[in-house]
């Protein structure tokens, strides 16, 4: 385990550039491939019709929802088992372990109701057109009762992460999102004798890939991660280790609440115009994963080094740093960028697209695509400021480009009756976030400056 680990020596000294790389390979590969299972989802899917196509797009936001509550529960867990094992309190590690598998029964039962008498409504408040709701409401209706294993899945995760074994966690990922990719088309087209399901069918794949990164996840902790063993007795909740969990996991949840809040209110707007501006508007989600999830893999890597360098009081360590992370993750905007402004045909293609479809398609993934010359510095500052302390400030940028810019730009723009207006406020809400990422990075930098300054001085 302690090979896997990256240890205070070159967190202080290594190379910022090489050193945040080092970092966040293992995690770009690993959300590489999620977005990859993620995309061939929708591709498989838009194979059956646009109407399923559109159909997961509307069922993405709870879905969200679902997926920020695993991750927002595992950064609290993940923080607090790394804490007892660098207090040695093996005891307090256990029983937050413990306490982590009973939260993955707790937030399945609460999931699994909404999707048995909620999905339904959550629905049919997005589309009239029968057909895309009965695809949505199937989809969204197995993923929710089932998602015991995401939550098992991702605790797991969180659980190896916690005690270095970060490449472990990525096998985990990967094998859960390969066996997806493989059972799509058997479940979705029918292969060897088995019913066609559609969108039910992606969504059954789905469930088993969860189930099977699940399975190998448990069996690579309890034979490599000794550390924190896992017994029926410690399965039981610890009111105060819950409040802690949250405490820490609240913003990761909120942030992503706020981004199924975005999309749900966007697929009401676009689909005021057309079902189809809906399936665009998924399939745009689809493609720009491959381009955001490197950025979000080095802001994973960005964090600790900052952290790490803040504490130490190499205050020039933490400019290089934020430097380097921003050029990293503008590089791959910049990619991101030249790719939707120079191939959208090409990228739509690959979702058997309609001629209605590429027509609505082209120009909006030419648009949106304006915010990613802004995005990369706007995602660095926010990670910036969470590493130093700063955590409200990106949950503010969040909310401002999202819900106080981005819907209510869009709402206007679509008032105008040309749907290829709308995406223009994707590109306006950036802007907004830059001007507020800016002020409050530049407000922690100073706030560092200071804190370090007076250690200094006593």
């Amino acid at each position: 385990m302690a090979a896997q680990k990256i240890d205070s020596h070159r967190m202080g000294e290594m190379a910022e550039g090489k050193l945040l790389i080092t970092l966040a390979i293992p995690m770009i590969l690993s959300m590489l491939v999620q977005a990859l299972y993620n995309i061939v989802d929708s591709i498989y899917v838009a194979r059956v019709s646009e109407d399923c196509l559109s159909a997961l797009s509307l069922a993405f936001p709870a879905q969200n929802i679902m997926i920020g509550l695993a991750t927002g529960t595992g950064v609290g867990v993940s923080t607090l088992v790394s804490r007892a094992l660098g207090r040695r309190d093996e005891t307090e590690a256990r029983q937050v372990t413990g306490t982590a598998i009973f939260l993955c029964f707790c937030c399945w039962v609460l999931v699994a109701l909404f999707g048995i008498f909620g999905a339904r409504a959550f629905i049919r408040s997005q589309t009239q057109v029968e057909s895309i709701r009965a695809y949505a409401e199937s989809y969204l209706q197995i993923v929710t009762v089932a998602s015991l294993f995401l939550y098992l899945e991702v605790c797991v995760e969180r659980l190896l992460q916690s005690t270095g074994l970060t490449k472990l966690s990525m096998w985990t990922q990967m094998i859960g999102a390969v066996t997806n990719i493989i059972l799509d088309p058997f479940f979705i087209y029918g292969w060897l004798g088995l019913p066609a399901m559609g969108t039910a069918g992606a969504a059954v794949a789905t469930v088993i890939g969860q189930a099977v990164g699940a399975a190998v996840g448990f069996v690579l902790h309890i034979r490599e991660n000794r550390e924190l063993p896992i017994t029926a007795a410690d399965i039981r909740p610890h009111g105060r280790i819950i409040r802690e969990i949250y405490r820490i996991g609240f913003p990761s949840i909120l942030m992503m609440g706020i981004g199924s809040v975005t999309n749900y209110m966007m697929n009401i707007i676009l689909g005021a115009f057309t079902s189809t501006a809906v399936a665009v508007y998924g399939v745009y989600f689809k493609i720009q994963s491959f381009f955001f999830m490197p950025v979000f893999g080095i802001n994973n890597g960005l964090i600790p080094i900052i952290g790490y360098n803040y504490g130490a009081g190499k205050k020039e360590r933490i400019y290089r740093t934020i430097r380097y992370g921003i050029l990293y993750a503008t590089c791959f905007m910049l990619l991101g960028f030249a790719a939707f402004q120079l191939i959208p045909e090409a990228l739509l293609g690959i979702f058997n697209p309609s001629e209605a479809m590429l027509a609505i398609g082209v120009p909006a993934l030419r648009r949106i695509s304006l915010s990613f010359l802004f995005a990369g510095f706007c995602i660095v500052a926010g990670s910036a400021c969470q590493a130093l302390d700063r955590s409200i400030n990106s949950l503010f940028v969040s909310i401002l480009r999202q819900i106080l810019a981005l819907i209510p730009s869009a709402w206007l723009l679509s008032k105008t009756g040309d749907v290829s207006m709308v995406w223009w406020a994707f590109p306006i809400a950036e802007i907004i976030s830059l001007t507020a990422s800016f002020f409050f990075l530049r407000s922690a930098l100073k706030g560092m400056e200071r804190t370090l300054g007076s250690a200094a001085n006593s």
